[in-house]
């Protein structure tokens, strides 16, 4: 039961502490597109990141593959800058947007598993079995991001409820403000530099 409570701490750090921005950044793109009263949408689209980001994890202990680090730093923030355009792009299609991301929180949950792949492979793969630290890790990172989601969700009804903020222009202000910090991420982490 330690080692599960090890894990589930790693896997809450991995998404609250403040490396952990780009992290951070993704989440509040996906959710900027929806407001308080969707919690059970947020819940299954948080929970599609988890589930890419744990496939990519438990095939990176096994060492199934391999992706150079320096791709996968710049591939991150690349995940967040297309989220973040799609959500401006979208904005006046809030029921396109909202399925795209379930996609979107899958498909790039995969990407940002890489991102602690190799602390995985050297942490998760020395166990005898890898299912509890994976579960606890992954229990620990849903946990975070639902702590980051309730962050977010408070600071937007704050903006909205108090300072009359429209909802689009919440998410459009959350995604240009991401949207540039994610680019200047990709510039600075670019591969082949």
């Amino acid at each position: 039961m330690q080692d599960f409570i090890f894990y589930l701490k790693l896997g809450w750090e991995h998404i609250i502490s403040l490396d952990a921005l780009d992290h951070q950044l993704f989440v509040l793109v996906l959710v900027a597109a929806y407001t308080y009263y969707d919690w059970r949408k947020i819940l299954v689209l948080v929970t599609a990141f988890t589930i890419g980001h744990s496939i990519t994890l438990a095939l990176s202990v096994l060492d199934v593959f391999r992706i150079s680090g320096d791709w996968v730093e710049f591939l991150i923030p690349l995940t967040i800058l297309i989220t973040a355009a799609d959500n401006i792009l979208m904005r006046n299609k809030p029921q396109n947007l909202m399925q795209l991301n379930y996609y979107l929180a899958l498909l790039f949950g995969l990407i940002h598993g890489m991102g602690f792949a190799n602390t995985a492979r050297l942490t998760i793969a020395t166990e005898e079995n890898i299912f509890f630290p994976l579960l606890g890790f992954n229990v620990g990172l849903e946990i975070g991001q639902v702590a980051v989601v309730l962050l977010i969700l408070l600071i937007e009804f704050l903006l909205i409820k108090f300072f009359r903020l429209k909802k689009l222009h919440w998410m459009v202000i959350a995604s240009s403000v991401t949207l540039l910090i994610s680019l200047k991420l990709c510039l600075e982490r670019l591969p082949f530099f």
